[in-house]
């Protein structure tokens, strides 16, 4: 889905980003499993936020995200 970050959340803790999707006004957690994974979807998601540039989201069953494409 298409839509844009409200909010970034992140903290000390390996692996643990968040973000606040615009399109379903609710917070969804990065898919963990893969350190660099997590880090990477986080900057894009920042990165996005940041510019105020809309990102395609892909999310899966849990509604954790996968994959995000800026």
């Amino acid at each position: 889905m298409w839509t844009t970050i409200n909010q970034i959340f992140t903290s000390n803790h390996s692996q643990n980003a968040w973000a606040h999707l615009a399109s379903d006004n609710a917070w969804h957690k990065v898919l963990t499993g893969a350190t660099d994974g997590v880090t990477n979807v986080h900057l894009v998601l920042s990165v996005a936020k940041a510019t105020g540039k809309q990102v395609y989201i892909v999310l899966d069953t849990a509604k954790n995200i996968t994959q995000v494409y800026l």
